[in-house]
């Protein structure tokens, strides 16, 4: 392969402004990592020392009192209950999706019911659980979810995302409490909030499980941690479904050393960085007639950075945000914004996999883009007219060049 491999795979240069997103690939891997994966390839290992060696490195970081790693986080929701309902049983282990006899029901509020690219309900399901869903979009009284438990019930399910309702739910301790009282594990799935691990662990959860290749700028895995015996029996579904979402020798090398880095590392100068990159965003911006670029604090994004907030006026500039967002997109190379909010008129930028480079060339594309010429821009605004957020990543999740 040549050196550079968007010419020979014909791919399209990518700058992720969007923060964490799998679309996009995540993030940048640390050079050390990159370094430690090289050097894993070509070696061999006892894998199950090794993976020893994983959890003993999670467990210091998170404070559960072992871990597990796997192919992703999606990955460690389904064995997370494939361990709940199986155990380490080999009859079990090797019975599963098949739930005949088992304790096979998973709790979940429907608050919670996101989709993170993929439903969270059929990671449950994939594991040959039933998915029973309780209360409403923003209200579930925890006097329900004391009711709905029962003895088919194998775990509870709690999800801490800035995609959940933010009200009318049942807080993570609260909900533990009541799981604990009737003797159900909890599964935390906390995919894209690595830094609340330790909280989350100290919390009561039994099982919580998090991207390794988000921020904490790992190989592409997930990250369970929690009770010993439920590790062991994630681990056992190896030899089970767990088989096709296991993580390989470079995976594990990979993630060890970034969860070492991440130990060393001073998250406050690193928010303090990304904070003067938004300054830099918001002032190069603050002229640019119909854009109004401002430094926010993403709440309920549990994740503590600061963004780009740009909000585009229509009467003024000619175009909305999900034009501009699109049209920034359909560069080259692509700029890919955190475009969640595009239909109440704005988008962020968030500056994590960013550099001062990525920064002066997101700007003066937006700027170079809001003045070209009306009629064009009307356009765009037009063909998108109807669409909502979740229609443009399903539109774009299709456009799959395969005979190309």
């Amino acid at each position: 392969m040549q050196d550079d491999l968007f010419e020979e795979l014909h791919l399209r240069r990518v700058i992720n402004a969007s923060g964490t997103l799998t679309a996009y690939g995540q993030s940048a891997a640390l050079p050390a990592v990159v370094k430690a994966m090289a050097e894993a390839l070509p070696q061999f290992f006892e894998m199950d020392v090794l993976h020893a060696r994983a959890s003993a490195a999670i467990a210091r970081v998170t404070g559960a009192e072992a871990g597990f790693v796997t192919g992703c986080a999606a990955a460690g929701l389904t064995l997370g209950v494939a361990a709940c309902m199986a155990g380490v049983e080999p009859a079990k282990i090797a019975q599963l999706p098949d739930t005949t006899g088992m304790k096979d029901e998973v709790i979940i509020q429907m608050g919670h019911c996101v989709d993170y690219g993929a439903p969270v309900t059929q990671g449950i399901r994939l594991a040959g659980a039933q998915v029973k869903i309780i209360g409403t979009i923003n209200s579930t009284p925890r006097n329900l979810f004391a009711a709905s438990l029962s003895s088919r019930t194998a775990a509870a399910m709690y999800v801490i995302s800035h995609h959940t309702v933010q009200y009318g739910y049942i807080p993570l301790r609260q909900f533990v409490e009541t799981a604990h009282q009737h003797g159900v594990p909890v599964i935390v799935d906390a995919a894209a909030e690595e830094y609340m691990l330790p909280e989350v662990i100290a919390a009561g959860a039994d099982i919580v499980v998090c991207s390794g290749h988000k921020h904490f700028r790992g190989p592409t895995s997930g990250i369970m941690a929690g009770r010993l015996d439920l590790m062991r029996a994630a681990y056992a579904q190896n030899r089970g479904i767990g088989r096709g979402m296991k993580i390989g020798k470079e995976g594990i090398i990979g993630l060890i050393t970034a969860l070492q880095l991440w130990e060393q590392g001073d998250r406050a100068a690193i928010q303090l960085a990304e904070r003067a990159q938004v300054q830099r965003i918001v002032e190069r911006l603050k002229d640019l007639p119909g854009v109004y670029a401002s430094e926010v604090w993403p709440s309920p994004d549990p994740y503590p950075t600061t963004r780009a907030k740009v909000t585009v006026d229509p009467a003024t500039a000619g175009l909305n945000a999900m034009a501009l967002s699109v049209m920034l997109a359909q560069g080259n190379p692509s700029i890919k914004t955190r475009a969640h909010h595009v239909e109440e008129g704005y988008f962020l930028l968030d500056p994590f996999n960013l550099s001062e480079a990525d920064i002066d060339y997101i700007c003066a594309r937006i700027e170079t883009l809001v003045k070209r010429p009306f009629l064009e821009k009307q356009a765009l605004v037009q063909e998108l007219a109807g669409l909502s957020a979740a229609d443009l990543i399903r539109r774009g999740a299709g456009e799959w060049p395969l005979l190309d």
